[in-house]
This record gives structure tokens, sequence and C-alpha cells, in this order.
């Protein structure tokens, strides 16, 4: 049986159930339960908790991927490089709205595509066909934006970070996805800021991008009935955005202790011959998972912890090369190393903001135990 899951959201929510009901209460009364009232107020709060322009609500994170690459104008048969260690939807969301998947590897130490990376990946490709990259900001930290903003406009690349994962974490005092073109953001339950089910968000400075994401989401329509391209039923559902609007005011303090959590983890196992997160001095981390790493394999430490009632796994098993959805694309096991080795020897432990102190050495403990 489970003692300490991944994520425990009734912990969560029993502190604030009362706000909870209550704006879930005045979308029922209103009635207005597709781009209502709170729909505008929750993108007008994310605008100034991230400091941009614009914020457009859309149905989930993966929708805001795809909008977004339609928004800067991607086509099907372009060419969009990602990197080949993240969840499936970076990739997913690029080959749903026809464009190819360029997978790239990822920096050893942060697990995040590095400049280099994408580099290497528009040198295997005629000039010209790769138009975009994809930067995950994976487990809550940013990955080197100063250098694939450099690479971007080397090779006149759109730039669309996905930050589904680092949504309140900052790069050199800006927030994650407010430095490409643009940001993806997944409000998916078990995220840092979740709702009470699907629900995401597209991030942009540029005007022109913002309407173009207003209109791609709601079935290609400004006006009612006045449909100016082949648009998307992409919306945001009202009762998500007002569930969105109260865990908001909470995110940072939320984040912060899950940084208080990460730290304590990293002081505990310092020596204990595991490798904790390597946070360079470029980005801060929200921990949306805490992620360690062994020189050899990671299942045998899963199932001894899991055996044990703490939900560890590992994110990512299989590197997206190496998915058979994406064989067409006649990647090969080798192409990736770090992405390879990344899948087999990391491993994330619970680290969300309302575990004990008694919860925390016992995780602690348990590793300790498997590494004697």
């Amino acid at each position: 049986m489970v003692k300490i899951p991944m994520l425990d959201l009734k912990r969560q929510i029993i502190p604030i159930r009362q706000e909870l009901d209550a704006a879930i209460k005045r979308v029922i009364d209103n009635t207005n339960f597709i781009l209502g009232d709170e729909v505008r107020d929750f993108e007008s709060e994310v605008q100034k908790y991230c400091n941009a322009q614009y914020a457009v609500g859309v149905s989930n994170g993966t929708d805001a991927i795809k909008l977004a690459l339609l928004a800067l104008g991607i086509k099907p048969a372009d060419k969009v490089v990602c990197p080949a260690f993240t969840y499936y939807a970076t990739a997913g969301a690029i080959a749903a709205m026809g464009a190819i998947p360029v997978f790239a590897d990822i920096d050893l130490p942060t697990y995040n595509i590095s400049a280099e990376s994408i580099e290497e990946a528009v040198k295997k490709h005629p000039r010209g066909k790769i138009k975009a990259v994809i930067p995950v900001h994976l487990y809550g930290q940013c990955a080197d934006m100063d250098g694939i903003m450099d690479a971007a406009r080397k090779h006149k690349l759109k730039v669309i970070e996905d930050a589904a994962q680092a949504f309140g974490a900052e790069y050199k005092g800006k927030k994650a996805g407010t430095i490409g073109d643009c940001g993806s953001v997944s409000f998916f339950p078990g995220k840092n800021l979740g709702a009470f089910g699907d629900a995401g968000m597209v991030i942009t400075n540029d005007k022109t991008t913002a309407e173009k994401l207003k209109i791609l989401r709601n079935q290609g329509n400004k006006d009612k009935y006045y449909h100016l391209v082949l648009g998307h039923n992409n919306r945001m559902d009202t009762i998500q955005a007002a569930v969105l609007m109260v865990k908001l005011k909470y995110l940072e303090s939320w984040n912060e202790m899950r940084r208080r959590n990460a730290a304590y983890f990293n002081e505990q196992l310092k020596g204990a011959g595991i490798k904790t997160p390597f946070v360079p001095g470029y980005t801060t981390h929200i921990y949306h998972q805490y992620v360690l790493r062994l020189d050899g394999p990671s299942d045998g430490l899963v199932a001894h912890l899991r055996a044990k009632g703490i939900d560890a796994r590992v994110f990512y098993p299989v590197p997206l090369h190496l998915q058979e959805c994406f064989k067409h694309l006649n990647y090969k096991k080798g192409d990736f190393p770090e992405s390879e080795k990344a899948s087999v020897q990391t491993l994330a432990i619970p680290v969300y903001p309302d575990l004990t102190r008694e919860e925390l050495d016992f995780i602690i403990n348990s590793i300790k135990e498997f590494l004697k």
C-alpha cells in the first residue's frame, strides 16, 4: 500500500476548500462555463505574475504547444527541434499539427536541451527546413535560454518554451515562458499549479501572436459565426480558471516549501553515493519533480522504495526517439546517449509541499538503506 504518494492533492485542497467551493459556486451561479469572466481574470493575473504582455487560456498544455506553433506560422511538414528526453506531449503536439519532431540530446547535469544539441540537430537537416525549437524546462528549472536564443536567432528559428513543469521558475529574473516567442503552460492537476481537470495557457509578449491564439482556440472566429481561419476547439473551461485563480495566490509559498524539502534531501543525502539535482546559477528551481541519479540502473532503488510504500518512479523510462509512435522517424538506440542514460539511471521521489518531516526522513532513510 502506498504510504507516501508522489503528490497528495487532498492535503493541498483541505486548507483552501472554502475558497475553492465559493469560486466554483460563482461559476455555477453565472452559468458561463466556457471562456467566462474568470478566464479573462485569470489571464490578467498570469500576465501580472509573469510580467508578460499577454496570456491566453486554452484547453490543456499539449494544445498550448500546438496553438503556439500554429500562431507562429509553423506549417505541416516543417521541422521542429525538441529534446529526446521529456514527456510525450512536446513532440506529440508537433506531430499533431502535421509538423515533424527533430530530436536533440540533453545537457548531462540539468536534463535540459542545450544550445549545442540544437546546433547539431540543425546541421543534420537541409538549410531552412527546421523552423522552430521547443526547449523544455524539465522538472522545474529553466534551460539555458541565452544560448538557446542565440542559436535560434542564428538559424532564424521560432522559440516556444515548454514551461509545463516550470511555471513560476525564473531564468535570470524572468519567468519561464516569457523569453521566447511563446511559452506554453500546463495546469494538469498534478502540476505545481494544477486545475481540477485539464487546462493550459500560452504566454507571449507579441500582440499579433496573442490575437491569433485567441482566434485559433475558438473555432477560428473573433466574432461569433464569422470564421477567419480554420481554428480549433481549445477554449479554457471557466471552472478551471476559477480554481486556478484561487490556487495562484498560494503558488509562491508552495514552491518555496518544495525548495525547502529539496534542500533537506540535498543535505541529508550528501555523501550517500547518489547524485542530487544540479541547479545552475542562471535559474531557480520549483521542483515539480525531485530527481536523483545513480551511476547504474535505478530500477532496483525504485522497487525498494515502492516496496516500502514510497511512490518513486522514473520520468521517463523510454526516450522519445525510441518510442513506437515515432518509429517512422528512423532514430535508433545510441543516437542520443545522454537521454538514454538518463532514462535508465534517474528516479523521482515525492517532494510536494505537504510532506511532514517524518515522511521526509522515512524517504531518506529508505534510500540510504538501499545504498548500503
